[in-house]
């Protein structure tokens, strides 16, 4: 059964409907003073959907690894195919970095704003760096020069909302761990806490824990195992494809939710928003692109003898659609798994092992999306940031991205972690949320296409890799 399969207009250009109608809903909010009824109303329509994303991707992901692992069977082998799945998402995610930094440093989204919105925003940030004590990053001094927009801005600018608070205090809170604390995270004290919290490492820590002890039962007991694992596991699945029927309406709330949270009344707020997005945006779909349709299918090409580009992306059509409908790795999983087995020919006992843990681990998609955004918000502030600042976006960017999945509204808040680590103010973040939705429907694919790379190169190397 598939969301493709139903006759009619195709889910994705669905969804491309309600994207523009939540838009188009959006102006019309803040043009005639809606707001109030669009929060009330219309933005927890969106909130009940990521609520049932939410509910189906815990089990999913919990259900999927154990069904993998317990499949797999020589614990030497999970070992070492773990340890190339690691090592290969690791090259792939750091790469993806240096290809949004270089994009942002050649288009620069972010210096093409108005001259005086970019005074504007430099004089906000000098404010911020100096109340707080961050170091200089250059000698400018705008906001002695500009009394008149020092207070302006004094006078009506908060430092950030309560959705940006939430944000910085998640991100203090990682940020301030010990060098082993993300180990001692992996391992939950409670699996039904980490459950109820989302913690997605430690459901795939006990995931693999429980697959791995599953395998050492005998064949009687651990079939019963493996076959209740699989049944609940196609239920999961199924929700997945009763909630995407009604995702039009869903997008639609959602889009216009977050313009109208972004905007609020005023519309030259939400021109010049909206000129800044779109040049950031497309800089950022072309980053994406490129690793979705260039890097990726020459990695396939360069070690697969026997598979071409046009095949592997013919082959992956189906999963990226539907993970730029859903947004949601986890959601694509169960259409993820069933091109890279049907049309790639990688073996069952490799994807339900690699690609769980990719679609909660492996944010290539993410990390290009946070150095082009953290860069672009520079530049909109006119902060250039040197060679050496780049290297450590390089280096956070893709540290971050690794412990991604244990962290709600992920890219959001990691993105603070990699503004901080530069000296940038994090509650910019609050500036390109507006397009976020979509940019994420977009890094999705990448994600999801990245993920099946992955897994076809390392079937390929065990020898689970077959004809179709």
């Amino acid at each position: 059964m598939s969301v493709n399969e139903k006759k009619g207009l195709a889910l994705h250009w669905q969804v491309i409907i309600g994207l523009l109608l939540g838009a188009g809903y959006a102006w019309l909010s803040i043009k005639f003073g809606w707001n109030q009824f669009t929060m009330d109303w219309i933005q927890p329509i969106g909130d009940i959907f990521i609520n049932l994303l939410k509910l189906i991707a815990v089990p999913l992901v919990l259900f999927s690894i154990i069904s993998g692992v317990a499949s797999l069977g020589d614990i030497n082998k999970l070992g070492r195919i773990g340890a190339k799945t690691l090592g290969v998402y690791l090259a792939t995610t750091m790469f993806s970095v240096l290809v949004g930094l270089t994009l942002v440093n050649i288009f620069q989204p972010g210096a093409k704003a108005s001259d005086e919105l970019k005074v504007k925003n430099r004089v906000s940030y000098e404010l911020w760096r100096d109340a707080g004590g961050v170091e200089k990053l250059d000698e400018l001094n705008y906001a002695e020069q500009n009394p008149e927009i020092v207070e302006e801005i004094q006078s009506t600018e908060n430092n950030h909302n309560d959705w940006v608070s939430d944000k910085l205090n998640k991100a203090e809170n990682t940020k301030n761990s010990g060098p082993l604390q993300p180990l001692v995270d992996v391992v939950p004290k409670n699996i039904f806490t980490a459950l109820n919290d989302m913690k997605m490492l430690q459901i795939i820590f006990f995931a693999i824990f429980f697959g791995i002890v599953a395998t050492g039962l005998n064949e009687v007991r651990k079939k019963v195992v493996v076959d209740f694992v699989e049944a609940v596991n196609e239920v999961f699945v199924q929700m997945v494809w009763v909630v995407m029927k009604a995702m039009p309406v869903f997008v639609f709330a959602l889009m216009a939710g977050q313009i109208v949270k972004a905007a609020g009344t005023d519309p030259e707020n939400f021109s010049q928003l909206l000129s800044f997005l779109l040049r950031y945006g497309l800089v950022v779909v072309l980053g994406l692109a490129i690793m979705a349709f260039v890097i990726y299918p020459l990695l396939i090409t360069l070690f697969i003898k026997n598979m071409t580009w046009k095949k592997f992306l013919s082959g992956m059509r189906d999963a990226q659609i539907t993970a730029f409908s859903t947004s949601s790795s986890v959601a694509t999983l169960p259409v993820t798994m069933k091109c890279v087995e049907e049309k790639l020919g990688v073996s069952e006992r490799t994807t339900s092992f690699v690609l769980p843990i990719g679609a909660t681990v492996n944010m290539d998609g993410t990390s290009l999306y946070q150095a082009i955004a953290v860069v672009a918000l520079a530049q909109f502030h006119m902060v250039d940031l040197s060679f050496s600042q780049q290297a450590i976006i390089v280096l956070t960017a893709t540290l971050a991205s690794i412990g991604a999945a244990a962290i709600q509204s992920a890219g959001l808040v990691l993105m603070i972690i990699v503004l901080e680590s530069v000296g940038l103010n994090p509650a910019w973040i609050a500036l390109i949320f507006p397009i976020d939705r979509i940019l994420d429907m977009c890094r999705t694919v990448v994600n999801v296409t990245g993920d099946s790379t992955v897994s076809t190169l390392v079937a390929a190397s065990e020898g689970e890799l077959s004809e179709v």
